[in-house]
């Protein structure tokens, strides 16, 4: 039994909603928590990563994957270690110790929908991918080209306006 300080009125407080899967997509992200915790058989170890959406009309929303890093079975352990892989190369990290050198630095995750399977709900799971590859939903477009222009006097310089971009947008 937990003593509450004072009483609790659960019609003041709007309550959680059920988790929502993400649609299918690319996504830029970034791993905002992470720590080993115990597989749900208490015989290995997994790698828990809570990443943030950064960009789009679902910024702000979160993202969960569990890299099964210590296992009875090689192949569990090889693909989380593949997928570990996959982060640090695009995060640009290629020697970590401790992940939480791989926090706040954004990447894009790659957004698929499993169904459900074995007594399991639907799920997303995810591919890490470097940043510089763009997602489909903002393809790269060429500009329109332009006429050529004959060639005018030299215009005054204006003052320089901040850049709009997102610091991991901008070339340089």
């Amino acid at each position: 039994m937990a003593r509450l300080n004072e009483a609790f009125d659960a019609t003041a407080v709007e309550p959680n909603k059920p988790f929502e899967l993400l649609p299918p997509g690319r996504y830029v992200v970034q791993i905002v928590n992470s720590e080993m915790r115990p597989t749900k058989d208490g015989m290995g170890q997994l790698l828990w990563l809570e990443l943030d959406v950064l960009e789009g009309e679902l910024a702000g929303r979160k993202l969960f994957d569990r890299l099964n890093l210590v296992n009875a079975n090689p192949t569990t352990v090889e693909i989380a270690q593949r997928t570990l892989s996959a982060i640090c190369h695009a995060v640009g990290k290629m020697q970590v110790d401790d992940s939480e050198q791989l926090h706040l630095i954004p990447l894009i995750a790659d957004v698929r929908v499993q169904p459900p399977k074995n007594g399991y709900d639907a799920q997303n799971t995810l591919r890490y991918l470097p940043l510089e590859q763009s997602p489909p939903s903002r393809p790269v477009v060429a500009p329109p080209a332009r006429p050529a222009v004959a060639a005018r006097p030299a215009a005054p310089v204006s003052p320089v306006a901040k850049p709009t971009t997102a610091p991991w947008r901008r070339n340089g």
